[in-house]
């Protein structure tokens, strides 16, 4: 599927997505990078060595989900936008999920946007928890969204202006 339609199979995204348990310990990167290509940014930008692809870097990443802090620096350095952090300690209806966002208008905290699935169909509305854009972001702005918990596997983008 993901050949076709750039879209990864429910089994590809349980793959790379780190245990409940993990999730509700805090957040923790989720690494949705499913092709070897030359890339390894991520490694690099991880202060905690909780990202490793190794000398060959048309590795796939492998996440260390007991060294990530899901502290979200490397999610603002994939130049692919395939990593994204989820944290489920807050709450046991909803999780917090930051990822990556490159549009404009960035979203207003406290406003209501349409949360995306990965093929783009709104599936949700979220809440707007946080917007960072420092420069050292590159231009990769990281939003956090809060999400009732049912929809966790499947967020994966938002919608603005659209409600």
């Amino acid at each position: 599927m993901l050949e076709k339609t750039g879209i990864p199979t429910k089994e590809m995204i349980m793959g790379v997505f780190p245990s409940i348990d993990r999730i509700n310990k805090g957040p923790v990167a989720v690494v949705e990078c499913y092709q070897n290509i030359p890339c390894n940014p991520c490694q690099t930008a991880c202060k905690f060595n909780a990202i490793y692809i190794g000398d060959d870097i048309n590795n796939l990443p492998e996440l260390n989900e007991d060294d990530c802090t899901g502290c979200g620096i490397c999610l603002s350095k994939c130049p692919g936008l395939s990593i994204m952090v989820v944290d489920g300690s807050k709450s046991q209806e909803s999780v917090l999920v930051k990822i990556p966002y490159e549009f404009l208008p960035l979203p207003l905290v406290g406003s209501t946007v349409q949360g995306l699935d990965r093929t783009g169909e709104h599936i949700a509305d979220v809440k707007v928890v946080n917007v960072l854009n420092p420069k050292s972001f590159d231009r990769t702005p990281v939003i956090t969204i809060e999400v009732d918990r049912k929809y966790l596997y499947d967020i994966r983008n938002i919608r603005v202006g659209v409600l």
